[in-house]
């Protein structure tokens, strides 16, 4: 063989070898691919579905999460987001980090088919062929042409909850919520927003002080850590770089109940409410919101307030897909799923569903209410998925749910928070109840180690020492 006709040979088997390589695997869009493993969807991925999603079983299962989010919002920290404290990426983690292991659709489900076991699923996204811009928080326009259904063989169900605004007229036009990091931004902007307008030369000193009132509505822990960082922002970082404006600001926290924190111990909202009136917060509570207009609320007990930011907070309405349900057992006051201890949904017909499962905000245990946070949803993941990768070896898992309470936090401002584990039954621990620097030394620790990567245990330590030392970024963009 010549020389030359060694360097064809060497140079067409090359090309075939290096074309081999660089063919991507096939990726299958369709839904009704032949499938030898039984398919798992999870709808949501909040504390619930994350979890499940983390710790699920993909080889033996063909998981699929439909989720209108692409991330997890790690919800305690948002306050934090909100003013600065921590920038927006401590407070995510990427749906995607487990693809290609899972299948993932940005999308709603709008309707699920029990008896057939069918989901009928609505884009989150804007349509191919609408024109492109970079407003990424513009409403998504529903795209019923475009609805897909899903078939699966176990349906995990934790879609979460919205905001709560009992109908009052003009909460959703002029209030801000904090559910969300987009929640989180939209609120940062505006903090900054209210403070530049106070400082053109031509604004009065009535507008100013307009523009400075922050109002709360909500007294639960949402609520009050929201104030508390917000109270810092003003008395730290707004106070050096805008000195004559942190005067006129006013913190105000309003609430229909007698007490603010209701699920705390009552020696721990008394002292957050000594805490943070001595720290210049006001707190209204059996005050009525009856209407929101903009840039001012009507409150039942002392006529016209104006505003400059209003965060709502005032709990969960339910999902709509929960809502529009009909076929399943309900909680009458929240409208959640109601399910048995093994996190079944039950049907109308009194009967455990075996192959559906609810979790999170969107569902409560039959004649054992548990507190609708992060904590609930995380552990009923946990047992979710012991169960589901039990049930693909065909091994039985009888016990039932049972929830470990260990502890409420909330920061209260001024490097002081309040722990709360007085209603555990377990005598473990070796704390009950705390306050001060203590429990804000427990609330950082706790908040530290769950975050869920470590990426995220990295950022949020080196996020907090950097804005002690040089303070919060104040710049809008």
């Amino acid at each position: 063989m010549s020389f030359m006709n060694m360097q064809a040979r060497v140079a067409r088997n090359g090309l075939k070898h290096s074309t081999r390589v660089l063919i991507p695997a096939t990726r299958h869009f369709s839904s009704s691919i032949p499938r030898s493993k039984q398919r798992v969807i999870i709808l949501g991925s909040g504390w619930g579905g994350y979890n499940v999603l983390r710790g699920i079983n993909k080889k033996d299962y063909d998981v699929v999460v439909i989720s209108p989010n692409t991330y997890f919002n790690f919800t305690p920290l948002l306050a934090s987001t909100a003013v600065g404290t921590l920038e927006f990426r401590c407070a995510i983690e990427p749906v995607r980090k487990y693809a290609p292991g899972v299948t993932f659709y940005q999308a709603w489900c709008d309707e699920i088919d029990f008896q057939n076991k069918r989901l009928k699923c609505m884009p989150a996204t804007r349509p191919p062929e609408a024109e492109p811009t970079g407003d990424t928080d513009a409403p998504v326009q529903v795209q019923p042409a475009n609805s897909f259904p899903l078939h699966y063989d176990k349906l995990i169900i934790a879609v979460g909850a919205y905001s709560q605004t009992f109908d009052i007229p003009g909460v959703k036009e002029h209030a801000h919520f904090l559910k969300d990091v987009k929640d989180a931004r939209k609120i940062r902007g505006r903090i900054f927003e209210c403070f530049e307008q106070a400082n053109q030369p031509f604004v009065s000193d009535v507008e100013r002080r307009n523009l400075l009132n922050f109002c709360i509505v909500g007294g639960g822990p949402t609520g009050i850590e929201f104030s508390a960082e917000l109270h810092d922002l003003i008395h730290t970082d707004v106070a050096k770089h805008y000195p004559a404006l942190a005067r006129l600001c006013k913190v105000t926290i309003y609430d229909v109940a007698p007490q603010i924190l209701g699920s705390f111990d009552k020696s721990l909202r008394n002292y957050t409410e000594k805490t943070l009136s001595r720290e210049g917060i006001r707190i209204l509570t059996n005050h009525h919101v009856e209407r929101v207009e903009k840039r001012k609320m009507i409150v039942k007990e002392i006529g016209e307030v104006p505003f400059g930011l209003l965060v709502w907070s005032t709990g969960l309405a339910p999902n709509p897909v929960v809502k529009a349900t009909t076929v399943v057992k309900k909680n009458p006051k929240t409208s959640s799923f109601l399910t048995n201890d093994h996190l079944n949904i039950i049907m109308d017909n009194n009967e455990a569903n075996p192959d559906v499962w609810a979790i999170g905000d969107a569902a409560q245990v039959v004649d054992a209410p548990l507190p609708a946070t992060a904590q609930v949803a995380a552990q009923k993941a946990k047992y979710i998925v012991k169960k589901v990768n039990k049930l693909v070896k065909e091994q039985d898992s009888p016990e039932p749910f049972s929830f470990e309470n260990r502890g409420s936090l909330a920061y209260i401002g001024n490097w002081k928070a309040i722990y709360d584990r007085s209603k555990s039954p377990s005598d473990e621990g070796f704390l009950k109840k705390e306050t001060g620097r203590t429990a804000w030394l427990l609330w950082r620790s706790a908040y530290f180690t769950m975050a869920l990567s470590t990426r995220n245990k990295i950022l949020i330590p080196a996020y907090w020492f950097l804005n002690w030392i040089f303070g919060r970024d104040l710049t809008r963009f």
